[in-house]
């Protein structure tokens, strides 16, 4: 477990620290109108390329059962296919790119000022589409064959190269928007050179042959989308919670805006070290599956969600301790030091509530349950998320991060009784894969 998830939790954590820095540097500039625009920009890519995450989710899991079956040919289709689907995906996202970036700024809301800068950061950021969704179908097809090595290597490329260029552009070049987002451009290339590069020697080691009917035929993309269609309508639910939280942020004035900014990077850096656990379950869930063992999953899951409250206790304590200081390093604005303050307390309590859907995101992955994944996202976002912060609203801001937290209980209450009833529970003796 360890041999995956160490990679993964590095890996993972290195992502909202990039967010950090995109933070930290346009939140020392001396306008928040930045701060509040890359918010809003990078919320829109995030919304964007996370609904695609189904290229990763869905490769993983069906990866890692040909893994487990011994199918070489399986793992070439499982590659290809995500590749294929990820290239026609991003080329349609530049093509719509006007209409998208107008009716995602018209949704998300804010000032003018923060608009305009919203806008060009959007224009630019747009074309890094190709790289990221071929870097999500290469990571998802490394943690399948249990090698977290590599999506290490490209997580750190993509992360290093973008820090760096975020100080160079914005604090040495002096660049505002623009810099940010055009280092996420070369960044996100940067790392797929590196998957592609490490695919082709992984590929050379395992005999076989691209079966090209079902990478030519449409017809046998169906049982790719059968899955992943579930994965991406559930991502969809995941992102616009995440996106409605932060259009609700901005009209509830800049300073609320560029505060949960501000805290939202707890909440990515909460989930992005947790999933380096959940990634390991993907990988070992799905193999058991593809191996038809069902004491191998059971001992999977118990053992990856022990580590994961572990670490989630972990973090918990590290936001009580250290919060203050985090933020003020993301922002010397006063006034949105002093906003994120009075809400992190929302952000110490998160990693206790959010541990559960994490863990259990994994192990549906695992075994390809994306159904059941889809049918619980979206009955936490629709029947516990909206009504919960409607009912809030007099609260303000407290009503929208309470709202946020029992979304993701829901899901992790809602994960576990399905997990219980429809991946262990009916699945006795090595029929497990059924």
């Amino acid at each position: 477990m360890w041999r995956i998830a160490a990679p993964m939790i590095l890996s993972n954590v290195s992502v909202p620290l990039l967010g950090m820095v995109d933070t930290g540097v346009t939140g020392h500039l001396d306008n928040s109108a930045y701060l509040g625009a890359v918010a809003i920009g990078a919320s829109i890519f995030t919304f964007i390329f996370m609904g695609m995450n189904f290229l990763r989710m869905g490769t993983t899991g069906i990866t890692a059962q040909s893994f487990g079956a011994d199918d070489n040919d399986g793992l070439r289709a499982a590659l290809g296919q995500a590749l294929i689907v990820g290239l026609v995906i991003a080329l349609a996202l530049i093509v719509l790119q006007v209409p998208i970036g107008q009716l995602a700024l018209k949704l998300l809301g804010g000032n003018a000022e923060t608009q305009q800068y919203a806008s060009e950061y959007f224009s630019i950021r747009i074309w890094s589409a190709p790289g990221t969704l071929a870097n999500y179908a290469l990571i998802g097809w490394f943690i399948g064959l249990q090698n977290a090595r590599v999506p290490l290597f490209i997580f750190l490329t993509i992360n290093i190269t973008n820090m760096a260029l975020d100080l160079l552009f914005v604090v040495v070049l002096g660049m505002t928007v623009d810099g940010v987002a055009l280092a996420s451009v070369i960044a996100e290339y940067s790392g797929c050179l590196v998957g592609v590069s490490f695919a082709i020697a992984a590929l050379k080691k395992r005999a076989g042959h691209w079966p090209l009917a079902r990478l030519t035929n449409v017809a046998a993309y169906r049982a790719f989308f059968s899955i992943n269609a579930h994965l991406f309508v559930r991502t969809m639910a995941l992102m616009f919670t995440l996106s409605f939280v932060t259009a609700q942020s901005a009209r509830l004035g800049g300073q609320i805006l560029a505060a949960n900014a501000v805290l939202m990077n707890f909440q990515f850096l909460t989930a992005f070290g947790l999933d380096g656990i959940a990634h390991a379950a993907e990988a070992l869930v799905g193999k058991a599956v593809g191996e038809k063992r069902r004491d191998a999953l059971i001992h999977t899951v118990n053992l990856t969600l022990k580590w994961s409250v572990i670490f989630a206790l972990g973090f918990t304590v590290f936001y009580f301790v250290a919060g203050s200081l985090i933020i003020s390093i993301l922002t010397d604005l006063q006034d949105v030091r002093s906003t994120a303050n009075r809400y992190l307390p929302w952000m110490i309590a998160s990693p206790l509530v959010s541990v559960w859907c994490f863990l259990y995101d994994g192990v549906y992955v695992g075994a390809t349950r994306a159904k059941d994944m889809r049918n619980i996202m979206l009955f936490s976002a629709i029947a516990v998320f909206l009504p919960a912060w409607y009912l809030t609203r007099p609260l303000g801001n407290d009503g929208l991060w309470l709202a946020f937290l029992l979304f993701m209980a829901s899901r992790g209450v809602g994960m576990h009784l399905g997990y219980r009833a429809k991946i262990m529970g009916s699945a006795p003796g090595p029929d497990v894969a059924q």
